[in-house]
């Protein structure tokens, strides 16, 4: 697959006890992406951070840990970033979706 210059980055902010379907909603949301086709995904588990309800998630404290913060990321082309867009907000209950405008410069694969 090859990605033009200007492609967009999904950013999705959500807590890793998140469910969608009875799985965490982190693995549900990247074989979404995968099942659609999209360049690629990653998921990233945050050590500290707070949402919209301000409550503190953090590795340090064990009875919080259990929800740390988890960031999805997938880069596309614009238009199928926006295609799937509608079916990850039907998924996410809380947290934050972010699209921001990048330049990609190099995407490669081992043949």
């Amino acid at each position: 697959m090859k990605l033009p210059s200007e492609a967009e980055l999904l950013r999705i902010f959500i807590g890793e006890a998140d469910r969608y379907e009875g799985k965490p909603l982190y693995e549900a949301i990247v074989y979404l992406a995968r099942q659609k086709g999209m360049a690629g995904a990653t998921v990233i588990r945050g050590l500290m951070g707070f949402g919209a309800d301000s409550r503190m998630h953090t590795a340090k404290i064990l009875r919080l840990s259990e929800d740390l913060p988890i960031v999805i990321e997938i880069v596309d082309k614009p238009e199928k970033i926006q295609e799937i867009l509608p079916e990850i907000d039907k998924m996410i209950q809380e947290g934050m979706v972010t699209v921001e405008k990048i330049n990609v410069i190099a995407y490669r694969h081992n043949s």
